[in-house]
């Protein structure tokens, strides 16, 4: 995933996309985990709204 210059995240599954990435594996319980505890945001410097945190989520369980 990359934060945007517009401060949003979004998912860049190429790694291709600019702004500042994380990474995080392609199994439901890694994005849970990653976006639970806060460490999303805090490898991407970010804090993430209520829909952009939904939006994550949502693509977190279609990986299962």
């Amino acid at each position: 995933m990359v934060r945007t210059s517009g401060g949003g995240v979004e998912v860049d599954p190429d790694g291709k996309r600019s702004g500042r990435g994380a990474y995080l594996c392609p199994a439901p319980e890694c994005w849970e985990i990653g976006l639970k505890k806060g460490r999303v945001e805090y490898a991407l410097r970010t804090t993430l709204t209520q829909d952009n945190r939904e939006q994550l989520i949502r693509y977190g369980k279609e990986l299962g």
